[in-house]
């Protein structure tokens, strides 16, 4: 600790010292040889006050008087070094030691409107593909009726992918602009969506990822853009899936199909829309998928996939700007959690999302400001939407209805043996 102290010279022979700066030991080793550095005038003994009742202040020299001289101006620049009054700017604040310096504020993120280079070619290829994937899945949901010619057939392919490329396509551009406008009103640098086509999944697409520069925002900007690109997707997720619930069909599932059946687990909320569109349904019976109702399937499901707390998807966003770095043990518990349960059914469905999910890391990397509040309305809005996985996801996603094994027919002897075939005519 630094302490500024009162200053009073003292004799050479009290043995007393200076306490509080380090520079008084120097002060007084100074060589008793001459020095060449004189004052502005040269100080005689009889310049010094003479202390009463005590020994001389300074010992007798033996020499003349010039090196007497030289001794006394050279301890004069000495002191004169030392005992020089601080300035008022070194002393710092006022006071003994002055109030506890303040933390430094951790700077705020620098709005700016730029971007990151989003490769706009790559981002429109991207696209391009993917609306052919999307198309290329929705042809298989064309009702198909006997009697079709082969262009007629074509045709009702061709406008079945069309329409559910139309309305998967603008669930998807929603749920990523929520994210790229919420975005860009903070100021906050981020590419356009890259899409991610997937022609060999019954779905053709695997959604879309947008690219943010890292610590460029803080928990309440983190906040805000995580949640409003599940809730943008909601907003037409849901009306397209009214929309196709009214003109399906409800069909009677066999029990031993001829050939197999696929069929889609429905969600608590689609559930819910069903029943409320058509009643209750039978046991076997379900709804007999078009394209608008598959489209709102795959929004409902991709949704809730986004809102798993884990890393870097939109519901390890929120629960990290909710809860800071205890959302870390939540990921990795519920990581292990799918791949017990995986193993325990003995169904891979989410084998891909778990080897994504490992391959970018449970973990959340902190932002510019993880201190700053949030507000009661942005947590129970940031709840409200986690919870939307217990009424958005299917842990039986697909499931296929195999024919059953027919048991071959047991073999019968014959009635009379089988009779020796006649030897050819002109055979000896």
């Amino acid at each position: 600790m630094f302490y500024h102290a009162a200053w009073r010279p003292t004799t050479k022979g009290s043995g007393q010292s200076v306490a509080g700066l380090s520079t008084i030991a120097r002060s007084r080793t100074v060589s008793r040889t001459p020095s060449r550095t004189v004052s502005r005038r040269p100080t005689q003994l009889t310049d010094l006050p003479p202390e009463p009742d005590s020994a001389p202040a300074w010992p007798e020299h033996d020499g003349d008087d010039a090196a007497a001289s030289g001794e006394i101006q050279s301890e004069e620049v000495s002191w004169k070094s030392v005992v020089e009054e601080p300035s008022r700017e070194s002393l710092g604040p006022p006071g003994l030691l002055g109030p506890p310096p303040r933390p430094p504020r951790p700077p705020r993120p620098r709005r700016t409107t730029g971007t990151l280079n989003t490769r706009p070619r790559l981002v429109l290829f991207l696209f391009v593909a993917t609306c052919l994937s999307t198309t290329y899945a929705g042809s298989f949901l064309a009702d198909l009726k006997q009697g079709m010619t082969n262009p007629q057939i074509i045709w009702a392919m061709v406008v079945s992918g069309l329409q559910f490329t139309a309305a998967v396509m603008a669930i998807l551009i929603a749920h990523e602009m929520g994210h790229y406008l919420q975005a860009r009103r903070y100021g906050v640098p981020a590419t356009l969506p890259f899409f991610i086509p997937m022609p060999i999944s019954p779905f053709g697409t695997m959604g879309a990822v947008i690219l943010q520069s890292a610590r460029s925002a803080d928990r309440k900007v983190l906040f805000d853009i995580a949640v409003s690109g599940p809730l943008a997707g909601l907003v037409l997720t849901i009306p397209i899936t009214l929309w196709g619930l009214q003109s399906v069909e409800i069909i009677e599932l066999p029990e031993n199909p001829s050939f197999p059946i696929m069929v889609y687990g429905d969600p608590l909320m689609l559930q819910w829309m069903i029943e409320w569109v058509h009643g209750p349904l039978g046991e076997n019976q379900t709804v007999n998928l078009n394209p608008l109702l598959f489209a709102g399937w795959v929004g409902i499901f991709i949704t809730a996939l986004n809102l798993l707390p884990i890393g870097q998807l939109d519901g390890g966003h929120i629960l990290y700007t909710l809860i800071g770095r205890r959302a870390h043990l939540v990921a990795f518990g519920l990581i292990f959690a799918i791949a017990g349960y995986m193993i325990y059914s003995r169904d891979p469905a989410f084998i891909v999302l778990l080897v994504l999910l490992v391959l970018m890391g449970p973990r959340h990397p902190p932002t510019s400001d993880d201190l700053i509040p949030l507000g009661a309305v942005r947590h129970l809005l940031g709840w409200f939407t986690l919870a939307f996985l217990g009424v958005g996801l299917t842990l039986n996603p697909i499931d296929i209805i195999e024919p059953a094994p027919q048991d071959p027919a047991p073999a019968t002897a014959p009635d009379s043996p089988p009779q020796p075939a006649s030897p050819p005519n002109g055979s000896s």
